[in-house]
């Protein structure tokens, strides 16, 4: 128990020192949703399935920063412990697989409720944005959404040769399902051909499975659902990857 705790402290100022892991975590999401709150203003729209636009971007970007965490920070932090020997060391230190992996699960998930809760406090002091109408589903949308993101972040970094290359790889990801998810231009203002994209990205998902219930509109079970999915899959290959080192 006191290696993983001190595992888990290592992991955590590993993360925060990194300027991509705070940048994309806690500047990146703010800085956009203090402009789209700007441009939108806080009148219900039917544009936004008549809600307030603020209440349905603050909903939404809780999912950006899960995104952001699980393909930009996370695989270019597990791609570099796999670059430099990192984890065959703790390995050969009789260090378990599974305390690394949880310690990072960990950590990830802290940087993310950190984020999360940063757009919350924005939202709710300069904005009077409202807190989610529903709170128990849309807490359950943020966790099933964070926990599959991250099996997904940590597969790519499993995967990925270099840390350069999890990176790219990362941002080529978050790029497209940031514009196409719904929490760029609302879903119904997207052309036909971009709405049918948008409902091959996870993203789309995750931000349905956080944003219906925020807003009272009861959970999105096909969301859940999709996410259950993607977490079981990558889940299972990140864990088999993780044993093969």
């Amino acid at each position: 128990m006191r290696l993983w705790v001190r595992l888990t402290w290592v992991e955590l100022k590993l993360f925060v020192r990194e300027p991509v892991s705070v940048v994309f975590t806690f500047a990146f999401p703010l800085v956009v949703l203090v402009v789209l709150f700007g441009v939108f203003g806080d009148r219900p729209s039917s544009a936004f399935g008549f809600a307030r636009p603020d209440d349905y971007y603050l909903a939404s970007y809780m999912a950006v920063v899960i995104a952001a965490v699980s393909l930009i920070a996370l695989p270019v932090h597990v791609a570099t412990y796999r670059e430099r020997g990192v984890m065959r060391r703790l390995r050969a230190s009789s260090v378990p697989a599974v305390t690394l992996l949880s310690a990072q699960v960990l950590v990830s998930l802290l940087l993310v409720a950190t984020g999360a809760g940063v757009l919350v406090a924005a939202g709710l002091t300069a904005y009077d944005a409202s807190l989610p109408v529903d709170r128990a589903d849309a807490v359950l949308g943020f966790a099933i959404a964070s926990l599959s993101f991250l099996a997904v972040g940590f597969l790519l970094g499993h995967l990925a040769r270099t840390a350069r290359a999890a990176q790219a790889i990362g941002m080529l990801a978050f790029l497209p399902m940031w514009l196409l998810s719904g929490a760029g231009p609302p879903e119904d203002l997207l052309s036909d051909g971009l709405q049918r994209v948008a409902e091959l990205l996870p993203l789309t998902y995750a931000v349905r499975a956080v944003r219906e219930p925020w807003l009272g509109h009861g959970s999105d079970t096909t969301a859940l659902a999709v996410l259950t999915l993607m977490l079981v899959a990558a889940g299972g290959l990140a864990t088999r990857r993780v044993r093969q080192l």
